[in-house]
């Protein structure tokens, strides 16, 4: 991509999200948007000449907003997603500084001795072979890694001491005592309640079974019957979900329950048998639209590089008016900056939908776990998608203009494959600017809510909305995509520095915007507990031995053996963090901890609400 193609970009990307932020400055203040910009919370708003002067009342606002807050509005969920944030700042903002000067300082005089006096984006890919300067890079790396763990495993403390804070400290949860047994076993001597009941005995306090009244009679065939046990004590919960109850394990399988309001109704009926059938048949649509999806990321590949692919014979014999197209300068900008990166954004919008609906089919028995399953899957996607499938797909341009035979030098393939990612700077740079800050503030200004807003008011002639209408946070689009631009950030740290300062400002921006959507916008209909974290920590590892790879790569190809050889042992000990975090704390995400248990229990006998709490475990979980 062409530096002035990349630097009109910016200002007109700066511009952009510059009017889109005063225009919702604006809009937030008429009372006829109250309901777009506060479901979260309605306010009243007067007629005043303030209401249409800009205002950056909502920024301050979102910054006094604290953890506590953000807590009791979104819940946990809400309060890990806020720390993402702080924490890709934090380790953004170390590597702009530290690595980020350092590599800058030898890009500067390496430049000098440079002939090409034209780079304005300059990289690993212009430092001589052998060059001193390479240990510079080396020793970036050994600072982005270790702060990046040093973070992590802070973090990673921090948000588990949360998430038992959360769950002692929060009313009393059913799904506490509850638990969910499916593939109950047809029985012609007895019922499903009295199979259910004769299972569990001790501590046993009630049970809601669960079938569709349609299916009564098929259930009795395929075992596709349900049931929410509840029991007297969070402990006995905990206890009879790790206890298997027959030799089959196919039958009566047992895991803890969601919270009421959490539970997927409509997927409680499917037999648990059809569970492996739902998730192969999702794993192959999955498949199958990822190599959907490689026709538009190739076409925007071929126009980000359709000033170098225009040179070749066969371009030029099929295409003859592009020489003449191209050599116009707004068009050349249009055409390999403006274009492919407004492609990728639109085919991306139809990603989160289409994961979500995979997720849903799978058959999840909870809302927060229908989520989860779909930000899993929408995160693969756009990592494999817009890093490894477009970096591919750039060395396969990159070996078709050499015109590279079969014969060729494997020297001179593998050079080409280790600086794709370099060469790749500019357009990732615009994919930042375009899918991060941009959609930053069309998320501020909810454009889809505010045009049906303007739909009721002035074609459904609807004055006075008393509609409850409210949205739920779209975690699994908007976690995949601070973790995307995380990698990318990591990826790029050695090998092209300049899109850090783009990365660190996308982020310090949704600071301000997430942390407003949260507190006025939406409402916390389900809360996963934080199980958003583990997921993060995964992805940070996996950037940073990506980077730590390609990086080797990078010495490997510029003939420093020495750094190459002081690298390997970075990734080991990266992978040996990695395996201590997973031991020290993920359990304390995938289960509750018993002592606590006994402890909440404890509690709840001496306070005298035994019996209350017994009474709203019996009608819990009935279907609304």
């Amino acid at each position: 991509m062409d530096s002035y193609a990349l630097t009109d970009f910016e200002i007109i990307t700066l511009v952009l999200c510059g009017v889109i932020f005063l225009l919702y400055s604006i809009l937030r203040e008429q009372p006829s948007n109250v309901r777009v910009y506060f479901r979260g919370r309605l306010a009243s708003r007067c007629w005043t000449f303030e209401r249409f002067v800009p205002s950056r009342s909502w920024i301050v606002d979102a910054f006094a907003a604290n953890e506590k807050e953000l807590l009791r509005v979104g819940g946990m969920d809400a309060l890990v997603f806020h720390r993402i944030i702080v924490f890709s700042i934090k380790i953004f903002a170390v590597v702009t500084v530290f690595g980020g000067i350092l590599v800058f300082q030898v890009n500067y005089f390496e430049q000098l001795n440079c002939h090409d006096r034209s780079l304005k984006v300059f990289t690993i890919e212009n430092v001589k072979e052998g060059s001193r300067w390479l240990w510079t890079y080396c020793l970036g790396l050994y600072i982005i890694t270790c702060s990046a763990c040093i973070l992590l495993y802070i973090e990673y403390k921090n948000i588990a001491k949360m998430r038992r804070a959360h769950l002692t400290g929060s009313p009393t949860n059913p799904s506490h005592f509850t638990v969910l047994v499916r593939a109950i076993p047809w029985s012609s001597e007895e019922s499903y309640s009295d199979s259910v009941k004769k299972n569990f005995t001790n501590y046993y306090l009630s049970h809601q079974m669960v079938y569709q009244p349609e299916r009564i009679e098929k259930s009795m065939t395929q075992d596709g019957a349900s049931a929410f046990v509840s029991f007297k004590t969070r402990y006995a919960a905990a206890a009879a979900r790790h206890v298997q109850l027959s030799s089959n394990p196919m039958l009566w399988v047992t895991k803890m329950a969601p919270e009421p309001q959490d539970v997927d109704w409509s997927n409680l009926d499917i037999p648990f048998r059809q569970f492996w059938i739902r998730k192969m048949g999702t794993l192959v649509a999955t498949i199958a639209f990822i190599f959907v999806f490689l026709y538009p990321m190739a076409f925007v590949q071929v126009l980000t590089q359709l000033d170098e692919l225009e040179k070749t014979y066969l371009v030029q014999k099929a295409f003859p008016f592009l020489g003449e197209l191209l050599k116009m300068k707004y068009m050349t900008q249009l055409v390999t900056a403006y274009l492919p990166s407004l492609i990728l954004n639109l085919a991306l919008y139809a990603v989160p939908p289409t994961m979500m609906l995979f997720s849903r089919l799978e058959g999840s028995i909870s809302l927060s776990g229908r989520q989860m399953n779909a930000c899993c899957k929408v995160l693969y996607f756009t990592i494999w998608n817009v890093f490894f499938v477009s970096v591919f797909v750039r060395f396969v341009i990159g070996y078709y203009i050499n015109q590279w035979s079969a014969s060729s030098n494997v020297k001179d393939i593998v050079a080409e494959l280790a600086i794709a990612v370099p060469r790749q700077v500019g357009f990732f740079t615009t994919f930042v600017l375009m899918y991060g800050w941009i959609s930053l503030a069309c998320e501020a200004i909810q454009i889809s809510v505010l045009f049906r807003n303007l739909g009721k008011r002035f074609i459904q002639r609807i004055r006075d909305d008393s509609s409850n209408e409210t949205l739920s946070f779209p975690y699994h689009k908007e976690v995949p995509r601070l973790l995307l631009f995380g990698f990318l950030g990591f990826i790029c740290s050695i090998l092209a520095p300049s899109i850090l300062a783009f990365v660190l400002a996308y982020f310090m921006l949704a600071y301000f915007v997430y942390r407003n959507q949260i507190v006025n916008v939406y409402t916390s209909k389900h809360d996963s507990g934080g199980q958003f974290w583990p997921v993060v920590h995964n992805t940070t590892i996996f950037s940073l031995i990506i980077t730590q790879i390609t990086t080797l790569g990078a010495f490997g190809i510029k003939q420093s053996p020495v750094a190459s050889g002081f690298t390997i042992p970075l990734i080991i000990c990266t992978l040996i963090f990695n395996e201590y975090c997973r031991r020290q704390f993920l359990p304390i995400f995938k289960n509750n901890d018993a002592q606590i248990l006994n402890e909440m229990d404890r509690k709840d006998e001496q306070s005298g609400k035994v019996e209350q709490i017994h009474q709203l475990l019996i009608s819990a979980y009935h279907k609304k």
